[in-house]
């Protein structure tokens, strides 16, 4: 999910070189480890809320 919204593409201005491409997965992997831990970010409540919200 974190690849595809566009975490861990190269810069297009100034960036770190081929080590910042080398590398990148390895951030995207732990940033979503961590997201994991602590339960997501929120999207599934929030989708809820406005799904019950059109309910009403």
């Amino acid at each position: 999910m974190l690849k595809s919204s566009g975490l861990g593409q190269p810069r297009k201005g100034f960036g770190g070189g081929p080590g910042e491409d080398q590398f990148a997965t390895f951030l995207v992997r732990a940033q979503a480890e961590e997201m994991a831990k602590t339960g997501g970010f929120g999207l599934a409540e929030s989708i809820f809320q406005s799904l019950m919200a059109r309910q009403k």
